[in-house]
């Protein structure tokens, strides 16, 4: 509900001389509403779409689905180019065109560069490079997905910085800014102010983290789920998987079969020998089709669906950090503490502070 005031004037002001009156002023009864995290992506000539609309997806799309779950509003996302309102044309054989331009985004809270024009020309507009700087000046958070990492560490903003690029331009990156210190062997980097990932797939990745920071694990599971996507991928895990998709019948299929077999049994220890008998294959035959298939270790992926399943209950006001440890299978809460800094880069104590519900 809200009210309009107007600031009185007294008569004998008014008149054609008189100052322009004030222009009604709403006033909100309750709570001061929070402010809209903005969100800016960077839209160029001939640029390939997929990245672009990961970026629209997980922040522009309209979400009634989350429902009570938000406590802070959702994002305004807004598409920005050198030159508002001129049509790029995008690889495929269409084009788009943004509203806003690079005031918008020095302006935002998040600023997504999801690629360059030629990474290998090395081409970066010089005024998206002076807006990143200004964004980040005045304490935006700046994220990179795929040869969006050309025109971060154009600005500056990886020097002395571990960041990550898609594996085909990883060499080049390297090359032309050795100050930064690439790591071509992950989905993502969360280096807290700056963030970059891999191509294309791993910036759905790296969204779905922001999401996870921003408004928690409940908010980012139900986004990917809508995503039709995993809802969670740990930014160490390796960028290339041999197959990605099984070559055999799903009720064939050991390492799915196993992989399943450990999310039920999560709580208990879990083992090679476990988890290689229930794909009925032998340890060394399992080690080396599970990381084929999923570009990581059985037992580091077990570590992150833990982590996972952790999330949920630190959102919760029950259970102390020693039993959530223990209700999702680690060993002890320092394990525990260990595991979850290197994934989440906080603690879970941390985590519980900024995401429980109804925890002081």
């Amino acid at each position: 509900m809200a009210e309009t005031t107007e600031t009185a004037e007294p008569a004998e002001r008014r008149g054609a001389a008189a100052v322009t009156r004030p222009r009604p002023v709403a006033v909100t009864i309750g709570r001061r509403p929070e402010p809209v995290h903005d969100v800016a992506v960077y839209a160029f000539e001939g640029m390939a779409p997929f990245e672009l609309g990961v970026v629209v997806e997980v922040f522009g799309l309209a979400r009634p689905e989350l429902g009570g779950l938000l406590a802070a509003p959702w994002y305004g996302l807004k598409v920005c180019a050198d030159r508002p309102g001129t049509e790029l044309d995008a690889v495929g054989g269409f084009a788009l065109t943004a509203r806003h331009g690079l005031d918008d985004l020095a302006a935002a809270d998040t600023v997504v560069v999801p690629g360059v024009r030629n990474a290998f020309s090395g081409e970066v507009s010089p005024e998206l490079v002076k807006a990143l700087r200004t964004a980040h000046e005045r304490g935006a958070r700046i994220v990179s997905i795929c040869s969006g990492a050309f025109a971060l560490a154009a600005a500056g903003l990886l020097d002395g910085k571990e960041a990550t690029t898609h594996w085909r331009y990883a060499e080049l990156l390297q090359q032309r800014h050795p100050s930064v210190r690439v790591n071509p062997d992950v989905l993502y980097v969360d280096g807290g102010d700056v963030l970059t990932s891999a191509g294309s797939a791993a910036g759905i990745d790296l969204c779905l983290h922001l999401v996870r920071r921003d408004h928690g694990a409940k908010v980012a599971n139900s986004v990917a789920r809508r995503f039709v996507v995993p809802p969670h991928r740990d930014g160490g895990q390796a960028q290339f998987i041999e197959a990605a998709v099984p070559a055999v019948e799903p009720e064939d299929d050991g390492i799915a079969r196993s992989m399943q077999w450990a999310l039920d049994h999560l709580a208990d220890p879990l083992t090679i020998p476990q988890l290689a008998s229930a794909a009925r294959m032998s340890d060394r035959s399992y080690l080396r089709h599970f990381t084929a298939r999923n570009g990581t270790s059985p037992m580091r992926w077990v570590v992150t669906q833990r982590i996972a399943a952790s999330l949920p209950l630190l959102e919760s006001p029950e259970g102390t950090v020693e039993e959530v440890a223990a209700a999702v299978g680690f060993e002890s809460a320092a394990t525990f503490r260990h595991h979850f800094g290197r994934v989440m880069r906080t603690s879970p104590t941390a985590y519980r502070r900024s995401f429980g519900r109804g925890v002081a």
